[in-house]
């Protein structure tokens, strides 16, 4: 079986914790319009910390961050699962992440009430969109 999680005004990592869990116990997740979850604190703070990683290590040889906001929140995922175990790299292959919405999955998909961000009184914050534009990944 499929779940279709919407990943639109949702914490990025509430949600990638509630994702790897569904994969861990075997199911496929697909999280569709990953360009619009939210990763809370100081946009500055948040962008500093990211170019940081950017900038570590060798360009040629790694490590490698990426910057696509798709990517970006699969390496979420992947950060909450024991992805070096075969069941965690099974798990991480039950796993796809989209921008946007494909037509295949159009009104499927529904919300972690857990990650939403509608119950919380966040005041600081930049979606997954603003930190790939501002590290070069969407144009």
């Amino acid at each position: 079986m499929v779940k279709v999680i919407d990943a639109a005004d949702s914490i990025a990592g509430r949600l990638a914790t509630k994702v790897a869990k569904m994969a861990l116990e075997g199911e496929t997740v697909v999280v569709v319009n990953a360009e619009k979850a939210i990763i809370t604190g100081n946009p500055k703070s948040i962008l500093k910390a990211y170019l940081g990683r950017i900038h570590r290590g060798h360009p040629f040889k790694g490590p490698y961050t990426p910057r696509k906001p798709d990517r970006i929140l699969r390496r979420m995922i992947r950060g909450m699962l024991p992805y070096k175990k075969a069941h965690g790299t099974k798990a991480f292959k039950r796993v796809k992440v989209f921008i946007g919405t494909p037509s295949e999955y159009e009104g499927k998909a529904s919300k972690i009430k857990e990650a939403s961000m509608e119950s919380r009184n966040i005041l600081k914050y930049m979606t997954i969109e603003q930190l790939s534009k501002l590290i070069g990944g969407v144009k």
